[in-house]
């Protein structure tokens, strides 16, 4: 008889892990996909959306059905599940337990799934570069990589983890290389924020559900793959070289965290980040927690000074600052790169969202207590653009200080004017990403 299985997760890994671990197996029958109802996906309680069956395989010729998180109990003992299994990414140990908890109280056993099970094996050689937590900078890293293996003559394309928001069998397998992409496949602010730096750059980004597909068209037209590890799971591909970021504003948490442990046990090359702005002391407790878990890893110091064009548009102006929505959601942190630009620049004030904040932004501060000074960039549904753009225009301000990637222009009008940040990868010293990308040439035999 078959394992009864419910995945809990979170629109992402959840998919990739089924893709790789439970479709097509007659060992296993998954029952339904869990969603947390408060995750920041613009999903209510009732559109929880079915993996479809184009998707799902022979076995699921109906789709496998989504139910919302906190029904797990219920569903465990409505439905003599067997197995839970967790497909989260960027969560504390606490709370891995605690969902454990929930489900060994239920009468279903509890599993983790290691990536063994996950990766998948390219032809072409790979680089990955994955954290310890969300909004420690992969992406900068990522695209810093990316654009150094071009230079060196390389065609390279990025592959960034999930982030299917939309409808999946459209979004079975998605290229990225123009800003007509972006509104071809309907996406959301989180995914713009992840795909738009890449198009300004000129570089090409895929992403989508089925991973091994995106691998075959990757594999058509890259001698390199590189894997940018998003919203923190471990690498959907066999890395040749592992890089893993680690940010000293939360020392502590690289040991504290999955699966972002894993991926620090794993690492070839550790980046400890924005050490520019970081305590001594922080920075020295990350590195000693790294060597200690890794002590083979070769450890590469960086900052990620932020910059804008024009200072005067800051300076003694009061500031609404706009942040990276996951860094401030997943990432737990109460400000990013655009609060620091906002202190940086002499914004004469900050000023606070909460007076301003419309119905969905509203529940997004009380789910993160830690925001007071900024305002997460939120677009996960058309309502929430609006109610963003709402916020923002209501905010009594001079200017919009914009620290998401994203140029806020193109998906919102705001009534004032909107000044972006840059901030991009600077290594100090050696090893750095040359010494890293030197070594991984010899490793992948491409020199």
């Amino acid at each position: 008889m078959a394992t009864r299985v419910v995945i809990i997760g979170a629109a992402g890994m959840d998919y990739h892990m089924f893709n790789r671990v439970f479709r097509d197996n007659p060992d296993y029958e998954v029952l339904a996909f869990t969603m947390a109802v408060e995750q920041n996906l613009g999903t209510v309680e009732g559109e929880m959306r079915k993996y479809p069956p184009e998707l799902a395989g022979k076995l699921y010729p109906e789709g496998i059905p989504t139910i919302p998180e906190h029904k797990l109990e219920e569903f465990v003992k409505e439905n003599s599940v067997d197995l839970v299994v967790l497909a989260y990414s960027d969560i504390a140990y606490a709370e891995v337990m605690h969902k454990a908890s929930r489900a060994l109280a239920a009468g279903a056993d509890f599993r983790l799934i290691g990536p063994s099970q996950t990766m998948i094996k390219s032809s072409k050689p790979v680089i990955a570069i994955t954290a310890v937590r969300t909004g420690c900078g992969k992406s900068q890293t990522s695209r810093k990589v990316v654009q150094i293996l071009k230079d060196k003559g390389y065609k390279v394309v990025a592959i960034r983890e999930p982030m299917p928001y939309g409808n999946l069998v459209e979004q079975t397998a998605m290229r990225f290389a123009s800003y007509e992409d972006l509104d071809k496949h309907k996406c959301t602010i989180e995914e713009r924020e992840e795909y738009e730096p890449y198009i300004e750059r000129g570089l090409v980004i895929y992403s989508g559900v089925d991973y091994e597909k995106i691998l075959e068209q990757a594999e058509k037209e890259a001698d390199v793959i590189v894997f940018d590890g998003g919203n923190n799971e471990v690498s959907f591909y066999v890395p040749d070289m592992l890089l893993v970021v680690a940010d000293p504003h939360r020392p502590g948490q690289e040991v504290g965290s999955y699966p972002g442990e894993v991926n620090a046990r794993m690492a070839d090359y550790f980046i400890i980040n924005k050490e520019g702005t970081a305590k001594p002391e922080n920075i020295e407790a990350v590195a000693s927690n790294l060597k200690r878990i890794n002590p083979t890893a070769k450890i590469i110091h960086a900052n990620s000074p932020v910059s804008i064009q024009n200072e005067d548009a800051i300076r003694g102006k009061r500031v609404l600052v706009v942040e990276d929505g996951p860094t401030l959601t997943h990432g737990n942190m109460a400000y990013g790169a655009g609060l620091v630009a906002a202190k940086k620049y002499g914004a004469s004030e900050i000023v606070k969202p909460q007076p301003y904040l419309t119905p969905s932004l509203k529940k997004v501060f009380e789910e993160f207590p830690q925001l007071e000074e900024v305002l997460p960039a939120m677009g996960y549904s058309s309502e929430q653009l609006k109610e963003l753009e709402e916020t923002i225009n209501r905010a009594d301000c001079d200017v919009v200080l914009a620290g998401t990637p994203i140029d806020l222009n193109k998906v919102i009008s705001p009534n004032k004017p909107v000044v972006r940040v840059s901030y991009e990868l600077e290594e100090k010293g050696e090893p750095n990403l040359l010494t890293a990308i030197a070594e991984f040439e010899k490793k992948a035999w491409l020199k």
